[in-house]
């Protein structure tokens, strides 16, 4: 392989590159796929796939009516995590309320709540949560925690104080939120998210090249020319690594001015190890257009390969430790899973190569094993 790559012409590859730089330019379809579906993708996963939940629907039925608890009831309204929709007298409203969906949850505060509370005695609240959507019944019992919580410790804080004795002991918890200090999922959903666009743009990109030459039957002519099966693969490479590359800037631009994420890391780094995983993805694509020979079969192969590995077994959308020990086994032959450590890195925790050579060095392991079978299956000759 080594051999093949000193003695290229470099004025023949110019001149594929230059055929197909022309024939996207004159395929509307190809420039959509390249540069607009991947802004839209952007916009659309970066708002819609957010993993935060705020003003979750919560209907209250106030038995007690009494300031205590009106002032327990603040603290759920005070905060963004909750959106009061209403208060009610009978269960019959809370059960339709979560029936028709408009409430995720509804608590019923008793009519002894302040009698409770001011003999402090435990105050018993039922909380009625609609467990259909697993995830966000989940995370906001967990918000309800932290709220009455906090409400204990206050409680806590002003019967020692009126008390006049010193601070009970105890465990003094005082956590500490490193590169992501608001928790905001958009701060590990964008990075990831790039490494998810330009595998599957990438792969489908190139998985049509090859096959849309034999299917048009220009492949005869190209295999009656003196280019050679390297330079051929490398000038069909060279345009749809530049649309590529620069679907990988405008991400990273609209990652930091659209959607604040920051960027605290190298910015050279992280285009160089992008330019890796991009051309590995590249060449996978055009290894699955070298055996497909049909544009159909090849769009649906590189879907199965890059799409659907990509979102699911990379660490993106579901975390790998959770997985059963079969399936993560699969995911160390996902390259987007280290392509996604290095993104949010070199993003979050401003981290370089002394940190995540290892996954450097599995992208580069892709990237040799994809160009190298790339190269290895195209003949040129006529089947």
């Amino acid at each position: 392989m080594i051999k093949n790559i000193l003695s290229l012409n470099i004025r023949r590859i110019r001149a594929v590159a230059h055929k197909e730089f022309i024939q996207i330019w004159r395929d509307p379809r190809s420039l959509a796929l390249g540069i607009a579906i991947p802004a839209i993708l952007i916009v659309l996963f970066g708002y819609a796939l957010s993993l935060d939940i705020d003003n979750v629907p919560l209907a209250i039925w106030d038995q007690d009516k009494s300031k205590t608890s009106v002032d327990f009831i603040l603290n759920f309204k005070d905060s963004h995590y909750f959106k009061i929709t209403g208060y009610y007298d009978n269960y019959r409203d809370l059960e339709r309320l979560i029936n028709y969906g408009d409430a995720t949850m509804a608590m019923v505060i008793p009519k002894d709540f302040s009698r409770y509370v001011k003999s402090n005695q435990k105050a018993p609240v039922q909380l009625i949560l609609d467990g259909s959507d697993s995830n966000t019944a989940t995370i906001a019992l967990g918000y309800v925690n932290a709220i009455v919580g906090a409400y204990n410790s206050n409680l806590i804080k002003n019967a020692v104080e009126g008390m006049s004795v010193a601070d009970p002991t105890g465990v003094d918890l005082r956590p500490r939120v490193w590169f992501n200090q608001d928790f905001q999922s958009k701060n590990f959903i964008v990075p990831g998210l790039i490494a998810i666009i330009m595998m599957i743009i990438a792969a489908l990109l190139t998985s049509l090249t090859v096959a849309r030459e034999w299917e048009r039957g220009t492949m005869e002519q190209l295999i009656s020319t003196p280019v050679r099966p390297v330079e051929l693969i490398i000038g069909k490479f060279i345009p749809y690594f530049t649309i590529g590359f620069i679907d990988l800037i405008m991400a990273v631009l609209m990652g930091r001015f659209i959607f604040d994420v920051p960027l605290r890391g190298n910015i050279l780094l992280l285009f160089i190890l992008s330019s890796l995983f991009l051309t590995g993805a590249l060449c996978l694509g055009i290894y699955i257009s070298i055996v497909a020979k049909s544009q159909l079969m090849a769009s649906q192969m590189a879907i199965l390969t890059s799409f659907l590995p990509t979102f699911l077994l990379s660490g993106f959308t579901y975390e790998i430790f959770n997985m059963p020990q079969a399936v993560q086994t699969i995911t160390y032959f996902i390259p987007a899973r280290y392509f996604i450590v290095i993104l949010r890195g070199i993003y979050l925790k401003n981290v370089g190569l002394r940190v995540l050579w290892p996954e450097a060095l599995c992208l580069v392991i892709f990237t040799v094993v994809t160009v190298s079978l790339a190269v290895k299956k195209f003949k040129k000759k006529v089947l």
